[in-house]
């Protein structure tokens, strides 16, 4: 089977992200807007980053045009009757990604694939509440999807072959890597990443060290580009939040659950680089750590 046409539903920085890859990598690409705000909103974030390119000589203006002209946005999930692959990239809650589904599945043309961009939540879950399990399938990109370039594919036990082939061939022509993983929650890399970030948080709570001592520890002493706290905050907390939770409704481990600072933190909204505020105060350049969150010592 052949993927020709791709929509992406959802409009915020992943939802846009993709889009953007699918585009540039040849595929009629429509991007659906499922909140309020201009439509054109997300191609207009697709054309300025496609600019940087540009100056940056990573792209050429004939690839910017030609992008931009497979791009189509909308706020009507009707547009999407010919998609031949559905990539949601919506929030993270499996109540309202089961509700989209639902209505897809009147308007998506008979052979079309449903894929989830879920981090963490059950693949097979959202396909069984759907009358074409066969053809769900997670593809789970990661932030920024125009960078980085790992995409979990996520069949469950009644994906087809089919659906499984076509999914690897789609993720080759975007030009990334396509690893093949088992729907536990969590899939690899949050699985493993996830814990890491919740250990750092809880270790920065017990006074071990301050913030920038823990994020220098592990980039000095393990080589990771950023520390954990730091890598928490550009994922957004509430997100870290999110993915904990399910990750101890799966496994009832209990250095999974969400340590009690992270919790404050996204109940008084300090969510990280996108709300300005979290482990970092990123009003400042270069950020300043908010080491008094926990009285830890500078």
């Amino acid at each position: 089977m052949e993927i020709r046409r791709v929509a992406v539903i959802g409009s915020g920085q992943m939802g846009v992200g993709v889009a953007q890859v699918t585009a540039r990598a040849g595929y009629e690409t429509v991007l659906v807007k499922m909140t309020d705000g201009p439509v054109e909103a997300g191609k207009q974030k697709i054309a300025k980053a496609l600019q940087r390119d540009v100056e940056k000589q990573r792209c050429t203006e004939d690839e910017l045009k030609d992008t931009l002209g497979r791009l189509e946005c909308t706020n009507r999930i009707h547009d999407l009757g010919e998609c031949d692959l559905v990539i949601e990239s919506i929030i993270e809650d499996m109540d309202e990604k089961k509700r989209l589904f639902a209505r897809l599945e009147d308007i998506v043309r008979e052979g079309g694939i449903f894929a989830t961009n879920t981090s963490t939540l059950s693949v097979t879950a959202l396909a069984e509440a759907t009358r074409r399990p066969a053809r769900v399938i997670g593809l789970h990109f990661f932030n920024p999807a125009p960078v980085m370039k790992l995409v979990e594919i996520v069949p469950t036990l009644r994906t087809d072959a089919a659906v499984i082939g076509a999914a690897h061939a789609f993720v080759a022509k975007l030009k990334k890597t396509g690893v093949l993983v088992r729907d536990f929650t969590g899939f690899v890399v949050n699985r493993l990443l996830t814990p890491y970030m919740v250990d750092a948080i809880r270790t920065l709570q017990e006074g071990l060290g301050s913030i920038s001592a823990l994020d220098s520890a592990m980039q000095l002493g393990a080589n990771h580009p950023l520390g954990p706290l730091a890598l928490a905050d550009f994922i957004g907390l509430d997100i870290v939040f999110h993915m904990a939770s399910n990750l101890f409704e799966e496994y009832r481990e209990p250095r999974l659950t969400p340590p009690p600072l992270l919790r404050r933190l996204v109940l008084a909204g300090y969510l990280g680089r996108k709300s300005g505020k979290g482990f970092y105060d990123y009003s400042t350049t270069p950020p300043t750590p908010n080491d008094w969150l926990v009285g830890t010592p500078s």
